[in-house]
């Protein structure tokens, strides 16, 4: 296994342990607050979130897992580049948009579909780095 390897996996592993930190604690903690607050802390999170090092290793393992995906680490490569990024670009970032553009009346709605998205991009980058790790 290479160090390139190595550092996709990590990079999946890290993006796993933010989705997860989301999906076990900030959006319940959001969901305990009034829609005004809840909707005004994420709306400073999406643009916190924002920075040199979240979106060096976010868009940089794109780089990483699309080498994989050249030199035979399909899945491992994949799962990363659609089960993270592309589903965050298709579906969380538009989302967040929207966000930005409504009332408190969308906050319902974005929290529960946001939350199982999230999901599945933190299972897809956890995948990514087992099965990157076992070398698929």
């Amino acid at each position: 296994m290479g160090i390139l390897t190595l550092i996709a996996a990590a990079a999946s592993g890290l993006m796993a342990g933010l989705f997860f930190a989301f999906s076990a604690a900030v959006m319940p903690g959001l969901a305990d607050l009034p829609a005004e607050h809840a909707r005004g802390a994420m709306r400073r999170i999406n643009v916190r979130i924002q920075n040199p090092v979240f979106l060096l290793v976010f868009v940089g393992n794109v780089i990483l897992c699309g080498i994989e995906v050249f030199q035979g680490r399909i899945v491992g490569g994949l799962l990363y580049i659609v089960g993270s990024f592309l589903l965050t670009m298709v579906v969380n970032v538009p989302m967040n948009n929207r966000l930005e553009r409504t009332d408190d009346a969308y906050w319902p709605e974005y929290l529960r579909k946001w939350t199982i998205w999230n999901h599945v991009r933190c299972v897809a980058c956890l995948a990514s780095m087992i099965i990157l790790l076992l070398g698929f």
